[in-house]
């Protein structure tokens, strides 16, 4: 709603008490100063008609009528019963200062308007406002009707500003409450949005993990099956014998290799562990394909937690299959594992070392170490890659820890 159209039922509003009081203007029998209550009239209308919108302003108006109608002896109307419209403005939307200043002036321009009285009579201030009556019967209630008249006035006044302050409180309570509801539907919202982007993550997690474990799986076994493929290709034609058990050692790879993308796939909780017997088993398999490998195992054999046990079997396996790919066929493979010495809490260190094959190094690096360092990264593990003139030529060593935890029997 625009600002001239929330002023529409204010100006309404003191329009009505215009009107009436120019009425009672032009009813009045007997006329000390008619110009002084016509603008009597105004001035109530104008301060009823800023009562919402500026109450200060409408306090401040009243109390300017108040004071030149005592000064000039000015009749009181009908018409100023609307002081109780600016009493409830000043209460309901009126600032802290407003608030207290209003409720100080009801108990104030009661005792002016005794003083006054006392002083000049009362007969100065009602007549012509119908009260003649009254004055003629006050005194057969004694010289202390003064002090009814001023409590029966701040009465009057003092109702609608207390409904006016009960609303104020009543507002900001509503508002209080909406903002409280406001906020905690934020909250829910922001605990939701975290909950799928946790969610998100997680997927995310399990994408890239679910990515890495087929790349090791698959990279592994074709390498493992094409270098076994190639040694078949030297096979002389009546070497009917080895001939039959490369294509054994393939069907075998190819086997193994979907066992392991089948583990792959299944979901965590239905997975079968990985044994540390299968870490001989990798090597068995590329001893098979026709590389020579040297494996030496230093200290003692500790059994690992399911996820260390997953975690050095793919990383040997990564490793292995880089040494297939970018390795020389005529110079070993030498693998070496490390246990800690007589303690549940240390590292393995699995080592794989190779002669690069300057032909098949020329292919454009994969993702296989990046992927074994993130694996070990969750771990707590690290990774070390690293070239090395020799004089078979330069050497390419991949060295991993994979920390033993204690507890595991």
């Amino acid at each position: 709603m625009t600002d001239e159209r929330r002023w529409l039922p204010d100006l309404g509003a003191g329009l009505v008490v215009l009107l009436l009081g120019l009425l009672e203007v032009a009813n009045r029998d007997y006329m000390v100063d008619r110009d002084g209550l016509v603008l009597v009239a105004l001035a109530m209308a104008g301060a009823v008609a800023l009562s919402r919108h500026a109450p200060a302003a409408s306090l401040a108006l009243v109390w300017l009528i108040g004071v030149l109608q005592v000064v000039n002896a000015v009749e009181l109307m009908l018409v100023e019963l609307a002081i109780a419209v600016v009493a409830f403005g000043c209460a309901r939307w009126g600032s802290t200062a407003t608030v207290w200043v209003s409720v100080l002036s009801i108990p104030a321009a009661a005792v002016i308007a005794v003083v006054y009285v006392g002083i000049n009579g009362l007969d100065a201030l009602v007549e012509g406002a119908g009260f003649e009556q009254v004055v003629e019967d006050r005194y057969s209630y004694g010289d202390t009707w003064q002090v009814a008249a001023a409590v029966v006035g701040m009465a009057l006044l003092g109702v609608p500003w207390l409904a006016g302050l009960t609303l104020r409180f009543v507002a900001r309570a509503q508002a209080s409450r909406a903002s409280q509801e406001h906020a905690e539907e934020e909250a829910a919202q922001a605990v939701m949005e975290s909950e799928q982007a946790r969610e998100i993550a997680r997927l995310r997690e399990e994408q890239t993990r679910l990515a890495r474990d087929v790349h090791d799986v698959v990279g592994h076994s074709l390498a493992v099956i094409l270098a076994q493929a190639e040694s078949a290709q030297y096979l002389s034609d009546v070497d009917t014998q080895k001939l039959k058990v490369t294509m054994e050692n393939i069907a075998t790879s190819a086997r193994s290799s979907l066992q392991d993308v089948r583990q792959v796939l299944t979901p965590t909780d239905r997975a079968e562990p990985l044994r540390s017997a299968e870490l001989d088993e990798l090597i068995a398999g590329v001893r098979a394909s026709g590389h020579e490998v040297v494996s030496s195992e230093v200290g003692a054999v500790q059994p690992l937690p399911p996820e260390l046990e997953v975690v050095a079997f793919r990383v040997l396996q990564e490793m292995l299959t880089n040494a297939i790919r970018h390795g020389r066929r005529d110079e070993p493979v030498f693998v070496e594992r490390h246990w800690p010495d007589g303690s549940w809490v240390g590292e393995l260190r699995i080592e794989v070392r190779n002669v690069v094959d300057v032909a098949a190094d020329e292919t454009p690096p994969g993702q296989g170490l990046e992927g074994m360092r993130r694996r070990l990264e969750s771990v707590g593990g690290r990774l070390d890659v690293r070239r090395r003139a020799a004089t078979e030529g330069e050497t390419f060593t991949v060295t991993a820890w994979v920390p033993v935890r204690a507890g595991v029997q």
